[in-house]
């Protein structure tokens, strides 16, 4: 397994939002989490993802434990070996849009020389050619989500985080967009853990899993 949660539990004020969460993903496969509006199923990808810590319960990636290392770390190890995607794309509107497919690169230390020449190559993949050079602002909502896939992608992270990518766009361009994903962490073996409440984006996956007031209704996985 690639990412393990055991029993993980997490509550915003006297609200709980994770109550015994568990599940597992394999390396490799694309894994929906599914559920109502409040269900914890963001929290639980935050908490796989390093970005919220649990107040109990374990995290493990690739056999390490996640909960346990300093912020610092955790920033580290989002920087180095995960991708994410957002509902809104949260591109930097100050960049240009090939700025902000090679900003993982440059944060990792890559020269800007370097980064841009590993990020164009993205917009024509991605049918963006010729819109490297617009900010956000320029761009319309489904060529600004497509600009964040290659962003999360650009680095080639074993794991993409997938937060209700598709959740701004209309149906045509989630399913262009939910296409280019698919075929993209195929090609390179990418383990994508993707939140959604929309079947037809949930139907994408290899599996779903159900969470539901802060736990996860999992189907036992199949043996290898």
């Amino acid at each position: 397994m690639i990412l393990q949660a055991t029993n993980l539990e997490l509550s915003f004020g006297k609200t709980p939002a994770l109550r015994g969460a568990d599940l597992e993903v394999r390396a490799g496969e694309m894994l929906a989490i599914m559920g109502p509006s409040g269900s914890g199923k963001s929290t639980l990808l935050h908490c796989l993802a390093g970005i919220l810590v649990p107040s109990s319960g374990e995290v493990l990636f690739d056999g390490a434990r996640v909960d346990t290392l300093s912020e610092e770390a955790r920033s580290k190890l989002r920087r180095d070996r995960f991708g994410f995607v957002f509902q809104f794309g949260q591109l930097v509107p100050e960049l240009t849009a090939l700025e902000n497919v090679a900003l993982p690169l440059l944060l990792a230390g890559v020269r800007r020389k370097n980064a841009v020449k590993q990020a164009a190559p993205w917009f024509d993949r991605l049918g963006l050619a010729g819109l490297e050079n617009r900010r956000s602002g320029e761009l319309s909502g489904g060529q600004a989500q497509r600009v964040a896939l290659a962003r999360g992608l650009v680095a080639q992270p074993p794991v993409l985080f997938a937060d209700e990518p598709t959740g701004a766009l209309d149906s045509l361009t989630s399913e262009q967009v939910m296409d280019l994903l698919v075929e993209i962490a195929r090609e390179h073996g990418t383990t994508v853990v993707l939140v959604t409440h929309e079947p037809r984006v949930a139907a994408y996956a290899d599996r779903e899993v159900v969470v539901r007031d802060g736990r996860v209704n999992s189907p036992a996985l199949a043996a290898s």
